[in-house]
């Protein structure tokens, strides 16, 4: 037993520097950036201002790859089934904290074969519709839905997207009956409503603000627990009629189970170091999110305090998407 015991250490005393050296020549090629969205949504947005900066003192090319489909499940088994060296990083948001509780089977653990990396941002959505809808507040459309049951129809990016979970929980606390039409995405989604094909969604803030503020959405209400200081006349949904309706898109880097801590750290330390640039940080405020710099370890505890909380969401609305 003795002399496992010190074969053990002797292997962990030779694998601890080389970790440590892996993280010190770490990167020696391109890094990709999944993002299991199409180009052009807030996802997209955001991995693409981190990958375009994060070259600057890795030394390397970052790429990003849009892997869209599945309600996010496709580029997320993508990484999930990708080496654990650092060099496959996925840019996931709220559809991989919710996707257990919406789908009976996955073709990944989601707590077992990943590890986070870095919390990029927060995002509140906004309650818009077509400006020929003749609805001004949220009461005017709830009021409407109700005097339609059925009858309207919403945009989302895709089962189980943040734009449908959001709705999804929005028709439960409501008590409306609108139709789902799920898109491939959030950009397809969001150019059918700026079209009038239909009238209703929940957006985040990137894709939606120029649009809003050019009086081609009309805006009804926000996510988040206050006004934004970018549309403080847009009320929050809380503050018309519906306590506690609080909920945030996160935005953030994970990698697969088992990639090296030190090279965890070093990306963690890169990425906050972006966002909290006074640039990064002005540009995405700019589009109505939350800069949020913290280690691993926080952002797991915000990715199982997500998991659960959509858990019993879904089991709340019912919702499904098998």
């Amino acid at each position: 037993m003795k002399y496992v015991w010190c074969c053990a250490v002797a292997i962990a005393a030779t694998f601890v520097p080389s970790l440590a050296l892996h993280a010190q020549t770490f990167p020696t090629k391109p890094i990709r950036i999944v993002v299991p969205y199409p180009p052009g949504g807030g996802v997209d947005i955001m991995a693409r201002t981190v990958a375009t900066r994060l070259p600057d003192s890795l030394g390397q090319q970052v790429i990003v790859d849009n892997r869209p489909g599945g309600g996010t499940v496709i580029g997320t088994e993508l990484v999930a089934r990708s080496a654990p060296d650092g060099y496959t990083l996925l840019m996931a948001n709220i559809a991989f904290g919710a996707n257990p509780a919406l789908h009976k089977k996955l073709p990944y653990d989601t707590e077992k074969d990943f590890t986070p990396v870095a919390l990029v941002a927060l995002l509140p959505s906004f309650l818009v519709v077509h400006p020929s809808l003749p609805v001004k507040s949220v009461r005017d459309l709830v009021a409407l839905a109700k005097s339609r049951p059925g009858q309207l129809s919403y945009a989302s990016a895709g089962n189980g997207s943040l734009l449908h979970l959001t709705m999804e929980r929005f028709k439960y606390v409501a008590g409306i009956n609108l139709v789902h039409v799920p898109y491939k995405g959030a950009a397809p989604a969001l150019s059918d409503v700026l079209g009038g094909q239909l009238a209703i969604m929940f957006i985040p803030g990137p894709p939606a603000l120029g649009h809003i503020k050019a009086g081609k959405l009309r805006p009804l209400g926000v996510t988040s627990a206050q006004r934004l200081s970018l549309l403080p006349d847009v009320p929050t949904i809380a503050e018309s009629g519906y306590a506690n309706f609080e909920i945030y898109d996160w935005e953030g880097l994970i990698a697969p189970a088992a990639t090296p801590a030190a090279v965890i750290a070093k990306l963690n330390a890169e990425v906050n170091r972006i966002i909290t640039s006074s640039e990064v940080k002005q540009r995405i405020a700019d589009q109505g999110a939350n800069a949020t710099a913290n280690t691993p370890a926080e952002f797991g505890e915000r990715i199982k305090g997500e998991i659960e909380i959509w858990h019993k969401i879904v089991k709340q609305s019912g919702m499904t998407v098998d």
